[in-house]
Formats: structure tokens, C-alpha cells, sequence
């Protein structure tokens, strides 16, 4: 591994943060949401779906789902074990199933069948947390007020020394100390195509890495 650029970190300054995302920004120019939607309430699903499994894999499995059922009725109507074997290449079908049928239930009895535009609101549905809320309010509403921490963004922040914690709320939060609200939306997209396209949690791609001179884990490696 070619060391030249090795650099002492220093990385919870706004100054260094900027720096680090403008390169990614650089690298990365089409960084976007990964998961395909025709709704903020179909999104919601999506997400759900995407818990411990790929956005690929969420991809082509809800097309035909939406296509016939996109609303939150058509959910609450639906016989929990179609649902399941609608759901079932995602993983985890019985719980993704019991949740999206109470996230349907609850939207249409106390949001008029609308999806909430607030944070607060989002995060008291069944099946979507802290960091799915996030998605949403950035995706489906373009709103961003967090970023989403997912393995790709623990593991990036981790190896940058952006934060020193494991729970992804707390990851959160340190970066929202040194993070300027204008790039909430970038930082969401970019930390999820470099942990996919370069800094694999096996095999980092470091000699590629455009922010390794930042980087903890390639100046201890």
C-alpha cells in the first residue's frame, strides 16, 4: 500500500468535514437515492424492505408489488400471507410483513392516508427508525434535517475518526456537531456509494480512496 500521502487526522473540524466531502462530491458526481419509488408512502416500504438486505435486491422486487398496490388501503386489505410472499426475496418477510401492514393501518387512521412531513412524526410509525426517517424526509420530501447511519456510514466514520462511537444515533449526532446544514443531503448519499464502491468493510479499495489522507484506519495500516 502506497503511504506518501499519510497525514495525521484531525477530522472534527468543519474545515476538514468540507474538505472531505467536496472530494467525494468529486468522485462520486451522480450520488443518489438507490432505492426506486413512486411515493413518500411507497418509499416508507421500500426502506422497510431494505432493512439487512440490498437496495438491488429491494429494486426488483417491488415493481410488481406497486404496480398493484401502492396505496395505504391496499395494504391494510391485503391478506398478510400475499404480503409475505410478496416480500419474501427481502428477508426477515413475517416481520417486514406485520410492519408494513401496521405502518399502513396507522397512516390512514391518523394521517389521512398521508405520509408525515415532520421527523417526529415519521419515527412513531411501525417498522421506521430513526435512520429510515432520514431517507425519507431527504427522498421523499427534500427536507433533510439528520443523516442516515447505516453500516456503510458507521464504518466510514469510524475509519475516518468522524466519530469514535458504534450506535448509529450517536454517530449521528457527532456528525451534526461538525456537518453545515447545506450538506446533509450530500453527506447522505456520498457515505453510502464510498462504502460500496471503495471503502468495503472486507477489502477497501484505499489506494483509490480519494479521501485517504484523511483517513485513521489507512494511516494505522
Amino acid at each position: 500500500m502506497n503511504k506518501k500521502h499519510k497525514k495525521t487526522n484531525h477530522n472534527s473540524s468543519k474545515a476538514n468535514i468540507v474538505k472531505i466531502i467536496e472530494l467525494l462530491k468529486n468522485t462520486y458526481p451522480d450520488a443518489t437515492c438507490s432505492l426506486d419509488f413512486n411515493s413518500p408512502f411507497e418509499l416508507g416500504i421500500a426502506v422497510m424492505l431494505s432493512a439487512q438486505c440490498t437496495d438491488e435486491r429491494v429494486n426488483k422486487t417491488t415493481p410488481s408489488i406497486f404496480e398493484n398496490y401502492n396505496k395505504p388501503q391496499d395494504f391494510i386489505d391485503m391478506d398478510i400471507k400475499l404480503l409475505e410472499s410478496l416480500i419474501h426475496p427481502c428477508g426477515f418477510y413475517k416481520t417486514k410483513a406485520k410492519n408494513i401492514k401496521a405502518y399502513s393501518k396507522k397512516i390512514m387512521e391518523e394521517y389521512n392516508g398521508n405520509l408525515p412531513k415532520e421527523m417526529e412524526e415519521l419515527i412513531k410509525l411501525p417498522g421506521i427508525g430513526r435512520k429510515s426517517a432520514n431517507v425519507i424526509m431527504l427522498e421523499a420530501f427534500n427536507s433533510p434535517v439528520g443523516i442516515a447511519i447505516d453500516t456503510h456510514a458507521k464504518r466510514i466514520c469510524n475509519r475516518l475518526g468522524l466519530s469514535n462511537n458504534s450506535d448509529p444515533s450517536k454517530i449521528e449526532q457527532d456528525l451534526l456537531k461538525i456537518i453545515p446544514n447545506e450538506y446533509y443531503k450530500d453527506v447522505n448519499h456520498l457515505l453510502v456509494w464510498h462504502g460500496r464502491n471503495t471503502c468495503n468493510a472486507r477489502n477497501p479499495k484505499c489506494d483509490k480512496c480519494p479521501v485517504s489522507m484523511y483517513c485513521n484506519y489507512y494511516s494505522n495500516n
